[in-house]
């Protein structure tokens, strides 16, 4: 039976039940293979979607507007400068504001509390387009790419090569809740906030997962069906760039780590990459790279998380 999750925030996949991401994913499937034969498909005309970025965004953005316009309502792009909240409006005022004019918010920033605030105070679902702990919509993107490319999730073995960011927490949420084993590798000083972990781990246990924190590349990706990676130095990291570049050295996906993988492994990466110092060129554009199908279905997968609670 289809999960009702009309009004639902979406702020952590560790909050969504594991029926409800599989509706999200089904949700994906359904809306992608209408757009690719062109049947449209419009259950949000009349609605607006609030976008509220502290953080710039190329795919975010760009997903999140398009999602909206191809579901037939409107995306109203809030700029940090468009808002009130820089010239002191508490968060609060400024959700129980938007709630009177929007159908949903969107919002990406640095502060994680900032969208907790920003979902007890809104009377309409809040979405967590990034925030520097978590990274829902983007994994939720990467499981519909890994399920559509290897035709399962349960049992998959994803290796996690990097910092260990809101990216690889979400990936450590998302893995435990579909049953698909995940292994952060990460310099020791950079591994995953140990909540996050423990949290994960409580959803592994019940889902048959496991979740693995270890140091070393070559070990992380040797049985691994997904290497996955991201930027050494996220947003709001730009002073310690010099440093991570240093000490994350290792730790590139490149065509040596690769030949310590499976020949079939397939490469991901969030993007934007940093080409050059986490993933080479050969690597990104290469046969195993997945990185752009990952991109697309962005749009599809957030299609769907509006759909269902908007």
């Amino acid at each position: 039976m289809a999960v009702d999750m009309k009004g639902k925030d979406i702020i952590s996949i560790h909050d969504l039940s594991r029926e409800e991401v599989n509706q999200i994913l089904d949700t994906a499937h359904m809306l992608k293979t209408k757009d690719k034969i062109g049947d449209i498909y419009q259950p949000l005309r009349g609605k607006t979607l609030g976008m509220i970025f502290q953080k710039a965004s190329t795919r975010t953005r760009i997903s999140f507007e398009v999602a909206m316009w191809q579901l037939g309502g409107y995306a109203l792009f809030l700029s940090a400068a468009d808002l009130q909240l820089k010239r002191g409006e508490t968060i609060a005022d400024t959700a129980r504001v938007l709630s009177r004019y929007l159908n949903g918010i969107m919002i990406r920033t640095y502060s994680h509390q900032e969208v907790l605030d920003l979902a007890e105070h809104s009377t309409v679902p809040v979405i967590n387009g990034l925030t520097d702990l978590l990274h829902p919509c983007q994994v939720l993107s990467d499981l519909f790419t890994i399920q559509e490319k290897l035709g399962r999730l349960q049992g998959v073995n994803l290796a996690y090569i990097g910092d260990g960011n809101n990216v690889a927490h979400s990936l450590m949420f998302g893995g435990a809740k579909v049953g698909m084993h995940v292994t952060i590798c990460s310099p020791p000083g950079y591994e995953p906030d140990p909540e996050i972990t423990a949290l994960a781990r409580e959803d592994a246990a019940k889902s048959g997962a496991t979740i693995n924190l270890v140091a070393d590349p070559a070990a992380a990706v040797k049985s691994a069906d997904i290497i996955y990676t991201d930027v050494w130095a996220s947003m709001g990291q730009e002073e310690e760039h010099q440093q991570r570049v240093k000490t994350f050295a290792r730790y590139q996906v490149n065509s040596e780590l690769l030949k310590q993988a499976k020949e079939d492994a397939l490469v991901m990466h969030c993007l934007p990459a940093h080409r050059g110092e986490e993933i080479t060129d050969e690597v990104a554009d290469g046969r195993n790279s997945i990185v752009f199908d990952q991109a697309e279905n962005r749009l599809h997968v957030q299609k769907a998380i509006l759909a269902l609670v908007m």
